[in-house]
């Protein structure tokens, strides 16, 4: 199993920035896909950037250009850089994580994972 904890959610206003961070701990012996979701009330989880099981990056085209990603191996760290924040990024951010031999090209499909952490608020106005 893989545990996952993010980080550095919060408020901002628009055009603004915040970086999250998520970090896996648990099964060292597995390769995992690692992606960010979110939901927003009344909505349903979006996959907004995920690595596949090549180590290509997917993004939903609501945050291309605006969100990057980048994994540290050795950390087990996946971080979510956001820049030019819009309200419409309030939202529930969750990170994600499974084997690659599940996720495959599939990394923005919230069905495909197992192991979800607690989730970080961010507010935009």
């Amino acid at each position: 199993d893989v545990q996952l904890v993010e980080s550095g959610g919060g408020s901002v206003q628009a055009g603004g920035s915040l970086r999250l961070s998520c970090v896996a701990s648990g099964d060292t012996h597995t390769r995992y896909c690692l992606a960010w979701f979110r939901q927003a009330p009344g909505k349903e989880r979006e996959g907004i950037a995920g690595v596949d099981s090549d180590g290509s990056i997917s993004y939903a085209d609501s945050v291309k250009g605006r969100f990057t990603v980048s994994r540290d191996h050795a950390k087990a760290t996946l971080d979510l850089e956001m820049n030019t924040l819009k309200p419409e990024d309030t939202a529930m951010y969750y990170c994600a994580a499974d084997a690659v031999t599940r996720v495959l090209y599939d990394s923005l499909r919230a069905a495909v994972y197992r192991y979800w952490g607690q989730g970080t608020q961010v507010t935009v106005s």
